[in-house]
């Protein structure tokens, strides 16, 4: 059991059963009252956020969730498959639940993911990936204004803005919270 004081970002905990990750923490003395302390918590299967108020000698179960490695093995119809690095234990996650993670990442990426109950529920995405560009449109002559940009598709199948001077093959360095080209890599 962790004391709430002993929370901080990034801490798992356990409520009503659930895994939460940590996302706020914020201690505060109310004169002669007693301590409270004020997280913001997310929930890991679902992604709600929800605000809690706990008094300082309060007591909170930590979470039985694992963070691992894993390898982004392929998808089929309508699951997508991944594999334990050090275990190869496989897991199963929905496509409509992992749609947004693998639009950057290709098959046989390696990524870090929360176990709960022998089953992903979250996954923990890296700031940025790289991927190879497989279509671009060729840069327009005399087009060479400061910023100007074209859509490349990339091999996972998102569209990305990057600069007229990209070209089929290059490799990309792509933000995974925003989507941005960020610089060639």
């Amino acid at each position: 059991m962790y004391s709430i004081t002993d929370l901080r970002k990034d801490t798992l905990i356990d409520l009503d059963g659930v895994p939460h990750r940590v996302v706020e923490y914020h201690h505060a003395q109310l004169g002669r009252g007693g301590a409270t302390v004020r997280i913001k918590v997310k929930n890991l299967a679902t992604g709600q956020l929800l605000d809690k108020t706990y008094k300082n000698d309060e007591k909170i179960a930590p979470a039985d969730v694992m963070r691992k490695k894993i390898q982004y093995l392929y998808s089929d119809q309508d699951k997508a498959n991944f594999m334990d690095i050090e275990s190869f234990d496989q897991y199963q996650v929905d496509l409509s639940e992992s749609e947004d993670v693998l639009k950057y990442f290709p098959e046989g990426a390696e990524l870090e993911a929360y176990i709960y109950n022998q089953a992903i529920v979250s996954f923990e995405l890296p700031n940025n990936t790289i991927l190879e560009v497989v279509e671009a449109p060729g840069a327009d002559k005399g087009n060479s204004a400061s910023g100007a940009t074209k859509v490349v598709k990339m091999e996972t199948g998102i569209s990305v803005n990057a600069p007229l001077f990209i070209k089929v093959g290059d490799k990309l360095k792509v933000d995974t919270r925003s989507g941005d080209y960020l610089q060639r890599a």
